[in-house]
């Protein structure tokens, strides 16, 4: 008993460390701004980063495959009750399924990682932050503006979306591997929960901060 303690306060400290890598995780993209010369002062000719988060998506991903999800027990226990014995069995069928603690974990896990992508095609839109930086005389150096930087931001978000859209997904299914390997139905580790909690956490430091900063600069 002492040693799954120990093992559910190991796995628990892996995952907050690994919730707060991958929400802070980024990769900064150099830009560079023109130089441009209006009667005799210069302008521009500074380089600045656009950062892109591995974990732009945040929980609804999770949110989305957990609803997913139950919508086809709601529709099965809705089933259940039907007169039709072919429309009773399909339901028997739909939950012994669903009841598979393989096939749902698998089902979960790739739900999570496709709405990880679908959600961030909504709220990341490279072509409109490419347009802005044509607009500003920038550029991503070695890039050209335009549509080619549209594809670069596009294929760069892809590559670390992966991470995060893995790591999503591993947390979402993170209390069946607990309860697979511990045994113990009762006590799992909520890889959600933490990732919620961790999440509000560094938002409130990081709000805490920027008060702080704010207050300091007020009284020089």
């Amino acid at each position: 008993m002492l040693l799954t303690m120990i093992s559910f306060v190991v796995v628990g400290i892996i995952t907050v460390v690994g919730v707060v890598v991958i929400n802070e995780g980024q990769r900064n993209i150099p830009v560079q701004y023109a130089r441009q010369i209006r009667g005799q002062r210069s302008f521009g000719g500074t380089t600045s980063n656009l950062p892109l988060r591995v974990n732009m998506a945040g929980v609804m991903p999770i949110i989305f495959a957990i609803s997913v999800i139950t919508f086809p027990t709601m529709i099965a226990q809705f089933m259940a009750q039907a007169k039709s014995q072919f429309l009773a069995n399909a339901a028997q069928w739909l939950v012994g399924i669903i009841q598979n603690q393989l096939v749902y974990g698998i089902f979960y896990f790739v739900l999570v990682v496709a709405f990880t992508y679908f959600y961030t095609e909504v709220i990341f839109h490279p072509k409109q932050i490419a347009e802005n930086l044509q607009k500003q005389g920038a550029f991503i150096p070695g890039i050209r503006p335009g549509s080619h930087t549209e594809q670069y931001l596009s294929n760069t978000t892809y590559k670390i979306l992966l991470v995060g859209a893995l790591f999503l997904g591993l947390i979402a299914v993170l209390p069946l591997i607990v309860r697979y390997f511990s045994g113990m139905q009762s006590l799992v580790i909520g890889g959600t929960s933490l990732l919620i909690v961790v999440s509000v956490v560094i938002e409130i430091v990081k709000q805490t901060q920027a008060q702080l900063s704010m207050r300091q600069y007020d009284n020089l």
